[in-house]
């Protein structure tokens, strides 16, 4: 006799939802080569015309970092919009069933606003593609930016009243809320949720030249920006708590580093509000100012990259999730992590090290910088991939002995 055996994937978990968020994520990393390599004079950003210049006049090396970014970009957006498609559909499924009726009445709930964050990284990701892969987008994108921050703010309001349910209910009685399964940085997740939603409002701030879009852009990110700062507070500071009571929740041992995305998302907004506050309103910020506070952001990342690196090695993560015989779709919280510090350090070389003179660009210690946020790009593309075989690979008959 023999049996189906199903894929991990098939016991969905909305947490799920961060596989279309890690492959988005990598999409971006990618991105930063064109970011950093292609000359863009007449626009913030890199787009199709000023890539097709590098590739014409660009050296062999220039011309390989353009045709892997692109390709990297173009894998990576299609990953993402698979995995965010499959995951309505599962989701859709779900709420039909008795277990969402379960989970909208335990602390899991937060689960939920996977979500709305992997629905504003894709947005992200379909600007990014965008900007590379459409010719002349820059001459209409005045018309396109206005479309975005109502799809930004659309997907904050819906983030919102979810958490709106959430701590409605929690808070309007006591004893809904399991102190003692609080003991991982879990409740952080609508936060990063606002944050996504926030740093995608700022990117008009920074690139538009209408100073109502930009305007507008400033006040509605800074709006979900603060409210993101407030609630990871908040969250951390109780979850800290539990978890010094109990001890961490090994499934949920990759939250803790949930902090270390955050941090980037928060970062660029703030980077892309100080390039709107001073190409449209003229304030002024120096090279200097900008790398104390990439430095800040850098420095927050690598403290609870070390905690969440010690926690998971004790707890023997490694060994009982993504090479032994359990499956946890929280394994790819861990994708994030990595992917946000290799776009934070591609910051802080070139808006903080490289800006202010400490570093010259293509130098060997600006190589020895690239190589590290490569390093963490890598690994990820690596961790990705292996949790998709693993997740998502195809089921299998097994042979079940007779009675």
């Amino acid at each position: 006799m023999s049996q189906l055996m199903k894929r991990p994937a098939d016991n969905w978990s909305p947490l799920y939802f961060l596989a279309s968020v890690g492959a988005g994520g990598l999409a971006v990393t990618f991105f930063m080569y064109l970011m950093f390599w292609v000359p863009h004079p007449n626009a913030p950003v890199p787009v199709f015309e000023d890539i097709m210049n590098a590739w014409a006049k660009g050296n062999p090396f220039q011309q390989f970092a353009i045709v892997a970014a692109m390709a990297g970009i173009a894998f990576f957006v299609i990953q993402n919009v698979r995995y965010l498609i499959w995951n309505f559909g599962k989701l859709a499924e779900f709420k039909k069933t008795e277990a969402y009726q379960k989970l909208r009445h335990s602390n899991g709930e937060t689960q939920l606003l996977a979500m709305p964050l992997a629905v504003a990284m894709s947005i992200n990701a379909m600007f990014i593609v965008g900007l590379v892969f459409v010719p002349q987008l820059w001459s209409i994108v005045e018309y396109l930016f206005p479309a975005a921050l109502v799809a930004f703010f659309l997907t904050g309001v819906l983030a919102l009243r979810m958490i709106g349910h959430f701590l409605g209910r929690v808070l309007s009685e006591g004893g809904l809320f399991d102190v003692t399964a609080h003991n991982s940085f879990a409740q952080l997740l609508p936060a990063f949720a606002l944050a996504m939603v926030a740093v995608g409002l700022s990117a008009p701030a920074a690139m538009s030249t209408t100073p109502l879009t930009v305007g507008t852009a400033l006040v509605v990110s800074t709006f979900f920006g603060l409210i993101a700062t407030i609630y990871a507070i908040v969250a951390a500071v109780t979850a800290f708590n539990s978890m010094l009571h109990y001890g961490t929740h090994k499934e949920a041992g990759p939250t803790l580093m949930i902090i270390i995305p955050l941090m980037t998302v928060l970062g660029i907004m703030v980077l892309r509000q100080e390039h709107g506050l001073h190409t449209t309103f003229n304030v002024h910020t120096n090279a200097a100012e900008t790398l104390m506070t990439l430095t800040k952001f850098l420095t927050v990342q690598v403290l609870f990259l070390l905690l969440g690196l010690t926690v998971l090695g004790r707890q023997g993560y490694a060994s009982t999730f993504l090479t032994g015989d359990k499956n946890s779709a929280g394994s790819y919280a861990l994708v994030c992590p990595g992917v946000a510090l290799s776009v934070m350090t591609q910051f802080w070389l070139h808006k903080g090290l490289v800006a202010a003179g400490l570093v010259a660009k293509f130098s060997m210690t600006y190589w020895v910088i690239i190589a590290i946020a490569l390093t963490f790009q890598f690994a990820m593309v690596a961790l990705v991939l292996h949790l998709n075989r693993r997740h998502f690979g195809k089921s299998k008959m097994v042979a079940v002995p007779a009675e």
